[in-house]
């Protein structure tokens, strides 16, 4: 299958997203920081920043819960 040229690299964005069995927001920061600078430029890097935040406020809910779950 012919990929796009954004996505010319020794190992493929997919490939290393499923093989790592990286979930949904890791996918997309992965995809979009491998691509910027053939595609979208500084767009996809305000794309990947927004999955890191959503993976932050995440990881700021659980422990948060955590936290307060202790008794």
């Amino acid at each position: 299958m012919k990929t796009p040229d954004h996505y010319d690299h020794e190992i493929q964005p997919v490939e290393f997203i499923l093989r790592n069995r990286l979930g949904f927001c890791e996918g997309n920061i992965i995809k979009y920081v491998t691509r910027w600078q053939m595609k979208n430029g500084r767009e996809d890097l305000l794309k990947a920043r927004h999955y890191i935040d959503i993976l932050i406020e995440e990881l700021d809910r659980d422990s948060f819960e955590a936290y307060n779950n202790t008794k």
